[in-house]
């Protein structure tokens, strides 16, 4: 009994030699492939969160720098992470905001930029989005007409349908197109959800061009 086990163990050890000798190779190059994966993986996601720490860190810094209210250093700080982060959300947040300020100082060049870099990135499509109807209000503030409808032309999330409705309006109205900007503003009505309390601002300015519902 001994000797046909001792037998029949050396048939599957052969047989385990051979599939081996055949398929071994392979088989060690896919687990060497699944196991790389594995590994990268968890490299991908540790340098992830250390690029998100680091990225938050800076932020906190171009902060600090736009709450001083010096325009200049805070441009250079978000430059300086836009080199370092160029894919991550922090760093678009830092652009909307230095944006905001640059434009309150009288600086519409400034702003402009920081948003056509915030709408190119892709680390947040709302962030991106919204950097897109900022930037169109501006075009629109500085007559830059034909410009603006492209970029109101382009793709949005479906949420941002209201404000983009909106801005559209806004084009319109800056055009002398009232029955047109009426229209849009009716259309922004109907897309931005009853509690925004951005329908405020939209309901007045039908209010202005003697329209006060959606129709």
């Amino acid at each position: 009994m001994a000797n046909h086990l001792d037998l029949e163990e050396q048939e599957q050890l052969d047989q385990f030699k051979h599939f081996w000798k055949q398929y071994g190779n392979a088989i060690t190059w896919v687990l060497i492939a699944v196991l790389g994966s594995f590994a990268a993986w968890n490299g991908y996601q540790w340098w992830n969160k250390r690029q998100a720490e680091q990225a938050s860190a800076m932020y906190e810094e171009v902060e600090r720098l736009i709450g001083t209210g010096d325009l200049v250093a805070s441009t250079r700080a978000f430059d300086d992470m836009k080199q370092r982060f160029p894919s991550v959300f922090y760093t678009q947040q830092s652009g909307l905001n230095l944006a905001k300020v640059a434009y309150l100082s009288g600086k519409p060049d400034v702003a402009k930029t920081a948003l056509t870099w915030v709408a190119g990135s892709k680390a947040d499509a709302g962030l991106a989005a919204l950097a897109k109807v900022r930037h169109a209000g501006l075009l629109i503030e500085s007559k830059e007409f034909d410009e603006a409808g492209k970029l109101l032309s382009t793709d949005f999330p479906s949420e941002f349908g209201g404000l983009v409705a909106d801005k559209r309006g806004d084009l319109a109205l800056s055009q002398g197109k009232s029955d047109d900007a009426a229209q849009r503003f009716n259309e922004a009505l109907k897309l931005l959800p009853q509690q925004d309390q951005y329908r405020r601002l939209v309901e007045v300015k039908l209010a202005a061009l003697g329209s006060t519902e959606a129709k």
